[in-house]
């Protein structure tokens, strides 16, 4: 399966960015990328099962390509095939301030699932949650 979708590592532990064109995805990836995620893939994601894992991985042509708005298509070093742990969605609307638990099935698997949009704090947030998790 293949989404439209971004999608970074963080010590074998993957995210998947999701929303429509504009919402952040790459520049949320940057910020990502730039406190020591690696890029799995920009733009597009390929998603397929592993027994109980969802597995992401970049499409061929886009490997080690990030685009950064303004600015042009960057290199990057890319991550190789990473199970992801947490989802966010950057155009599903805000959730609240404490919102509840979420999960979004991909390929019949809830994964936890995050909907905000874009704020400057959120990659570290993010960062924060894709490490270390979230008290109940």
């Amino acid at each position: 399966m293949q989404l439209h979708a971004t999608s970074i590592s963080f010590e074998d532990a993957g995210l998947l960015i999701l929303g429509p064109s504009g919402t952040g995805k790459s520049t949320l990836a940057l910020q990502l990328m730039a406190a020591g995620a690696l890029l799995v893939a920009d733009d597009r994601t390929d998603l397929h099962r592993e027994g109980p894992a969802i597995m992401a991985s970049c499409p061929p042509p886009l490997l080690g390509r990030i685009e950064a708005r303004g600015i042009g298509i960057l290199a990057a070093d890319p991550a190789r095939p990473v199970r992801i742990v947490q989802v966010v969605d950057l155009g599903a609307g805000c959730a609240g301030r404490l919102p509840q638990s979420q999960s979004l099935d991909v390929l019949g698997i809830a994964l936890p699932l995050v909907t905000t949009p874009y704020r400057p704090h959120l990659y570290a947030a993010l960062r924060q949650l894709v490490l270390n998790g979230r008290i109940a």
